[in-house]
């Protein structure tokens, strides 16, 4: 929950044009919540509800933090191709996801080797601290956008051929 309320604090930075603070509360969200999991493996806390909520809450963090990069991007103008830019990295970001979580009948970790693992949620945070960082909202938009669809465009080559056009039960036996 820390890290959604920093991620928080990052969007209403981004949207009051605070892009320095943004960056660094998005880069501090993210190890807050790499923070919460390793502690919670420490002290034996872990349960199956816990990485459920974790993942939900880092969706909407996801979200928050790329929105308001969109708006601190579109600054004060309607500009159509900024906002869609931030609709493709935000869906990028979530297939992302979603295709890790999604590839049944092989170990998750499949995706965490190699090209297919470039656009983790590290790698995508830190891209929106550097990109802040710089003072480059849409070139750090559009680099989320094109990479985060790649890769998944990536997974899903990878999965078809991993997978192939087997059933669930040919995989299991």
């Amino acid at each position: 929950m820390a890290s959604l309320g920093v991620a928080l604090g990052s969007f209403l930075c981004f949207a009051y044009g605070y892009p320095i603070a943004a960056a660094l509360l998005a880069q501090a969200s993210s190890v807050l919540d790499g923070v919460d999991g390793d502690l919670a493996r420490l002290k034996g806390l872990t349960s199956a509800f816990g990485g459920f909520m974790d993942a939900v809450i880092d969706r909407y963090t996801d979200a928050l933090i790329i929105l308001g990069l969109t708006l601190w991007a579109a600054g004060d103008e309607s500009s159509v191709t900024v906002w869609m830019t931030g609709f493709f990295a935000l869906a990028g970001t979530f297939a992302v996801t979603y295709s890790r979580a999604r590839i049944e009948g092989l170990p998750r970790s499949v995706f965490d080797r190699g090209i297919t693992s470039l656009a983790s949620r590290d790698i995508r945070l830190l891209l929106i601290m550097v990109g802040a960082l710089a003072g480059q909202g849409f070139s750090t938009l559009l680099v989320l956008a094109s990479l985060t669809n790649a890769v998944t465009l990536m997974r899903l080559v990878q999965a078809r051929r991993l997978l192939g056009g087997t059933t669930a039960k040919e995989r299991v036996s």
